[in-house]
């Protein structure tokens, strides 16, 4: 039988020690890691999955919007992000009880997300547990028996054109925001370190992942999402491979024409990329690698000519930037431009194939040139004329960052120097991984003093969904994720 819980009670005359300790050893680090693992899997966990924000005495929780623990969230840092962190433990640990802990966590959470596959192949934001709710939806343990699902049959189209239109969306899989190419993440490297040998597991990141290759167009992109298991790849026909260019004109105002689908919003194509990367290292499948080197193909495709050779949101067929939401217009996009920066990088790592650093110096000193003068970079810059634009808010834009919608973020911190920094270090070197950093005694110190009795990280901040401050703080998915990954670098590097 798989530990279940780990006994908090004793960890309670420890943990003040540790957290006054000013150079914690590995053992300390231990601890603390049994203490949040337990507290996390054993009081948080809801069907073994996780969301985002818990009220500090856990009364309250929210994803994207508010749940009773009827739902859990897949988009990070949820319930994927949050079995990255007990693999991170576990891998680290040499204690046993907290190796079994962590182990057991991260398959519960691997079972709540096997409940939540979708029939067209991933994910949707969140995993419903409420019987009328998850009759809404087109989970694959729901429909044992209805196959790869509703397709368009061997002659009809494939693609963002096709998907747009919703026909099936209780089946649909989100691309946007790292949904579905984080539950592939952690599901590949679990089912690694299983060798493979638990079947449902294995058979559904395949699953998900054959899906994943059906639907990357011929140029290699992904759109934002997918509501069915393909019967075909989007047809070059339709999806013609041709470079990126600025359109003659662009309106001003929002066109609700949803002309897009070649994405890098929120990053939906790097992190599929990534998520392709991971594959072929853990399966050695040709075909994903394949992919991963198709999707730096489109990024070395959408970066755009001069003036201004960075990239944008999202691309039509003819590989032009289009609106999408009333407050993503066609324009340079600070914040994604460095996503795929990052992302062709990391290409160059994986492959040794120097076409992918060619981008990284226009990009970088277009980047520079463009950084505002308090140092961040606007989420978009005009097309051609570089002018910074925001939006006030009644959606119309501005040149002026004052008075904006709070929801979305249009100024963006400059990643710009470690950018730079990487790309010297592989001319230098080679395509090799850079040295990491344990974090240091003082930050353990810092993240362990931080624990209260129970296990938990509490902090002060505001749950979105129920728009409050709770007075007992609030516990995050985020800062578990990073205290939990910092304090197994910490015991693997005194290893």
């Amino acid at each position: 039988m798989r530990v279940r819980a780990i006994a908090l009670a004793s960890l309670l005359v420890l943990l003040p020690a540790i957290c006054t300790a000013q150079q914690p050893s590995a053992a300390d680090a231990e601890e603390a890691l049994r203490a949040a693992v337990g507290f996390y899997h054993g009081q948080v966990a809801d069907h073994g999955g996780y969301v985002w924000r818990y009220a500090g005495d856990l009364s309250l929780r929210e994803g994207e919007a508010r749940t009773d623990g009827s739902a859990v969230w897949v988009q990070p840092p949820g319930t994927p992000a949050v079995g990255m962190a007990f693999l991170d433990a576990y891998e680290a640990a040499g204690d046993q009880l907290l190796r079994e802990e962590a182990l057991d966590a991260a398959l519960d959470a691997a079972q709540c997300l096997l409940q939540g596959q979708q029939l067209s192949g991933g994910w949707y934001y969140s995993v419903q547990f409420d019987p009328a709710e998850r009759a809404k939806r087109m989970y694959r343990v729901d429909h044992p028996d209805a196959g790869r699902g509703p397709t368009t049959g061997p002659d009809g189209e494939e693609g963002w054109l096709t998907w747009k239109q919703r026909k099936y969306e209780p089946n649909m899989t989100l691309v946007d925001d790292d949904v579905t190419a984080s539950a592939i993440r952690f599901l590949a490297r679990l089912d690694e370190l299983l060798d493979f040998e638990d079947a449902a597991i294995h058979e559904a990141v395949l699953y998900a992942l054959d899906a994943a290759l059906m639907v990357q167009h011929p140029i290699g992109a992904w759109a934002h999402n997918y509501d069915r298991f393909p019967a075909h790849r989007p047809d070059l026909s339709t999806y013609p491979v041709i470079p990126a260019s600025y359109p003659d004109e662009w309106s001003r105002t929002w066109v609700r024409g949803w002309t897009g689908g070649y994405a890098l919003n929120d990053n939906i194509t790097p992190n599929m990329i990534a998520a392709m990367l991971d594959a072929w290292r853990v399966y050695g499948d040709e075909r994903y690698l394949r992919s991963a080197e198709n999707g730096g193909a489109f990024l070395l495709l959408a970066q755009m000519p001069e003036p201004q050779p960075a990239w944008c949101q999202q691309y039509d067929r003819a590989m032009q930037p289009v609106w999408d939401r009333k407050f993503e217009p066609p324009a340079i996009t600070g914040e994604e431009s460095q996503g795929a920066l990052e992302c062709l990088l990391a290409l160059y790592r994986a492959t040794g194939n120097a076409r992918f650093l060619d981008p990284a110096p226009r990009a970088i000193e277009y980047l520079r040139a463009s950084l505002l003068p308090d140092g961040h970079l606007a989420r978009f810059y005009e097309l051609q004329t570089n002018r910074p634009i925001y939006f006030d808010l009644n959606y119309a834009i501005t040149y002026r960052a004052e008075d904006m919608p709070k929801h979305y973020s249009f100024l963006r911190e400059s990643r710009l120097d470690a950018i730079e920094a990487e790309y010297q270090r592989l001319l230098a070197e080679g395509a090799c991984e850079a040295p990491t950093s344990p974090p240091s005694a003082d930050e353990v110190a810092a993240i362990i003093g931080a624990m209260d009795a129970r296990g938990a990280w509490v902090e002060r901040g505001v749950l979105d969904a129920w728009d409050r401050e709770p007075e007992t703080g609030i516990i995050a998915s985020a800062t578990f994720n990073a205290n939990v990954s910092a304090l197994a670098a910490y015991i693997a590097a005194q290893q």
